[in-house]
C-alpha cells in the first residue's frame, strides 16, 4: 500500500480555496501512485474555525465540500478532516471528525475523543466527544486512525481512563495514521517527536503524522509532518513551514526506501524567524491585503519587523515611516535611513514636533501648572500612532505594531499609540531574543544598522530617554518574565531562584497591572509555549500578585 501524506495551507471559511486544493493533491497523490492520500484535522474548513462553528450553514458547506471532494477518490482513498454533526440530541452538536473516502464514497467517520482546552485551544466548547472507536479496513489492512489530541493526552477527558488507542490496538492493527492540526512554538517540535515516538514503540505500529502548515491569524502551523517505523524511529521528516506532499510505500509493516534518521531541530531563533515570516504572510494574503506601514524610529524593534515585513511581503510593499520628535537624535534618522537603504523599502519623513506642540498648546490651559509628565511624552507617542493610521488610511497599508514581548508583558507602550496595528509581529519575541533575531537576519551580511544593535533602547520621548530609566536590565527582566510567563511561576519560586525580592514584586506587579493594556493590543504572532491573546487569559481587575 502507496500511502501519501499531504502538509497543505488552509484558509478558514475558504471552502471553494480549501476544496480546490484538497482535490488537487488527491490528483497529484493519484498520479504519483499512492492509494490512500491523507489530510489535516479539518482541513476543509481550516483550523481553527472557532465560533464559525455555531453557523449551520457553515457545517453544511463543509459537508458540500467533502461530497464534492468524495467525488475526486476514484482509483484512490483518502482521510479528511472536518466538523460533523452530532444527530444524538444529548452533547454538543459536533464532533471534531474525519471522514474516510473510498470509490466516491464516505465509508467510515472517525470522531476525536480529546479535546484540548488548554492554551490557544478551546476545542470542547464546540465539540462532543467521541466515546466509540474503530478500526478503518482498507486493502487488506486495518488503520487505526486518530485525530491529534488523541494520540497525545490520555488525561485530557476525564471520562476516559486509556487513549482511544487503547481501544483501537485491541482489534489488531497493521498502521496509525495521525492527523494534527498542532501549532507552532519554538520548543514543540521536540516535544512532538518524542510523543509520537513513544507511541509507535508503545503500540508497536508504524506511524504516520500529518500535520498543517500556514498562519490563521496569531496561530502559526509549522508542518514537519513524520513517519516512524514499528519501533519508533523516525524515518522521514517534511519541511517546516512549507507545504509538500509525500508517498511512502508499505509492504507487510515496513516502509520501503527509509532507514532511520536523526531529527535534528533549527536553532530556536532560525525558526522564530521562518515562523515570524509565515504569519505575516499568511496574514496579509488571507486578509486581501498586499501592502503594509509601520513606524520606524531607528531603534532594533522597528527595524526588526521592517525586514521580516520586507522578507514576507516584497520591500517594494512596505512604507516605513520616520516621525521624528523634537527630542529625536540625529543618529536614529540616520539609523532609519540605513536600514531603508538596506532593504529598499518605501519611506516618507514626517517630523510630529508642530503635532505635538499643538497638542501641548491646546492642553496648556488645563495643564496649567503642572509639570511635564507622562502626558506628554504619550501625546508624541499618540501624535505618531495617527499618523500612521493616516497613511493607513489613505493607502490602504495594514499597519504592523512594533512592540516586542518584554514591553507589552510590562506595558512599557502608549496605547493608541506605539502599540496600534492590525497584527503584532514579535509581540511573543522578547528583547533580548530581538536583538538574536538582528543577528540572525545579519547572517549573511549587514541588513541592521549596527548602531540600531548597540545603542541603548530608547523611546526618545524626552531628553537623553533610555528604557533603563523605567524598566530592569532586559537580560533579568526577560529572565524573570519567562519564569513568570511561559512557566507558570510564583513570585516565591523566582525569588528563591536568587533575584532580589522587589525586583521580582515590581516586575509581577506591573505584568498584571498592564492587563487592561494588552486586551486592547492587536492579535499577537505566536511563536513561544505562551503568548500573549488567547493562549493567556487573565482577570483585568485581579488581585493576585503571585
Amino acid at each position: 500500500m502507496n500511502i501519501a501524506l499531504a502538509q497543505l495551507n488552509y484558509h478558514i471559511g475558504n471552502f471553494e480555496y480549501n476544496t480546490k486544493k484538497i482535490i488537487d493533491n488527491i490528483n497529484l497523490a493519484k498520479a504519483r501512485g499512492a492509494d490512500l492520500v491523507v489530510f489535516a484535522e479539518l482541513a476543509i474548513c481550516g483550523y481553527p474555525a472557532r465560533d464559525f462553528l455555531e453557523f449551520d450553514e457553515f457545517i453544511e458547506l463543509c459537508e458540500a465540500a467533502a461530497q464534492e471532494i468524495a467525488l475526486s477518490c476514484h482509483g484512490i482513498a483518502c482521510i479528511i478532516g472536518l466538523p460533523v454533526k452530532n444527530d444524538v440530541l444529548a452533547g454538543k452538536d459536533l464532533y471534531n471528525a474525519a471522514y474516510f473516502i473510498e470509490d466516491g464514497q464516505i465509508r467510515d467517520i472517525v470522531k476525536k475523543a480529546l479535546l484540548p482546552t488548554y492554551d490557544v485551544f478551546d476545542e470542547y466548547r464546540y465539540f462532543e466527544p467521541a466515546n466509540h472507536f474503530e478500526c478503518i479496513s482498507f486493502k487488506g489492512k486495518k488503520i487505526a486512525l486518530t485525530i491529534c489530541e488523541d494520540l497525545w493526552n490520555i488525561n485530557n477527558n476525564p471520562l476516559y481512563a486509556s487513549s482511544p488507542m487503547d481501544e483501537l490496538i485491541r482489534q489488531k492493527p497493521d498502521i496509525m495514521i495521525n492527523i494534527a492540526a498542532s501549532p507552532f512554538s519554538y520548543c514543540h517540535d521536540d516535544e512532538r517527536v518524542v510523543v509520537l515516538s513513544d507511541n509507535a514503540k508503545k503500540y508497536k505500529l508504524p506511524l504516520l503524522y500529518v500535520n498543517q502548515v500556514g498562519a490563521q491569524t496569531e496561530i502559526i502551523f509549522d508542518g514537519g509532518s513524520m513517519v516512524f517505523d514499528k519501533q519508533g524511529k523516525l524515518l522521514d521528516e517534511m519541511p517546516y513551514f512549507k507545504e509538500e506532499l509525500r508517498v511512502y510505500q508499505m509492504e507487510n509493516d515496513q516502509f520501503i526506501g527509509y532507514a532511520p534518521i536523526e531529527h535534528t531541530p533549527a536553532p530556536d531563533i532560525e525558526v522564530i524567524h521562518e515562523a515570524l515570516i509565515l504569519g505575516i504572510k499568511d496574514y496579509f494574503s488571507k486578509s486581501g491585503f498586499s501592502k503594509a506601514v509601520l513606524g520606524l524610529s531607528g531603534g532594533i524593534d522597528s527595524a526588526i519587523v521592517c525586514a521580516l515585513a520586507c522578507r514576507a511581503l516584497g520591500p517594494e510593499n512596505v512604507m516605513a515611516v520616520l516621525m521624528p520628535s523634537k527630542y529625536s537624535s540625529d543618529h536614529s534618522i540616520q539609523d532609519a535611513l540605513d536600514l531603508v537603504a538596506n532593504i529598499g523599502c518605501k519611506h516618507e519623513i514626517i517630523p510630529i514636533k508642530e503635532a505635538a506642540d499643538a497638542f501641548d498648546q491646546m492642553m496648556a490651559p488645563a495643564f496649567k501648572g503642572l509639570p511635564f509628565n507622562l502626558t506628554e511624552e504619550n501625546i508624541q507617542a499618540r501624535c505618531r500612532g495617527i499618523i500612521v493610521m493616516a497613511m493607513s488610511n489613505k493607502f490602504g497599508y495594514i499597519l504592523l505594531n512594533t512592540s516586542n514581548k518584554s514591553e507589552c508583558a510590562v506595558g512599557y507602550g502608549t496605547l493608541y499609540g506605539d502599540m496600534c496595528g492590525a497584527i503584532g509581529v514579535i509581540g511573543d519575541v522578547y528583547k533580548t531574543q530581538v536583538y538574536q533575531l538582528a543577528a540572525y537576519i545579519n547572517k549573511d551580511g549587514i541588513v541592521i544598522p549596527e548602531n540600531s544593535i548597540v545603542k541603548p533602547p530608547s523611546a526618545e520621548l524626552r531628553p537623553g530617554q533610555k528604557d533603563s530609566d523605567s524598566l530592569p536590565d532586559y537580560d533579568i527582566l526577560d529572565k524573570i518574565l519567562f519564569q513568570y510567563i511561559e512557566l507558570k511561576q510564583s513570585s516565591s519560586a523566582i525569588i528563591a531562584q536568587g533575584y532580589e525580592e522587589a525586583l521580582v514584586r515590581r516586575i509581577i506587579k506591573m505584568v498584571n497591572t498592564a492587563e487592561f493594556k494588552r486586551y486592547q493590543t492587536p492579535p499577537i504572532l505566536r511563536v513561544s509555549p505562551k503568548a500573549f491573546g488567547m493562549g493567556r487569559r487573565m482577570p483585568i481587575v485581579g488581585k493576585y500578585l503571585s
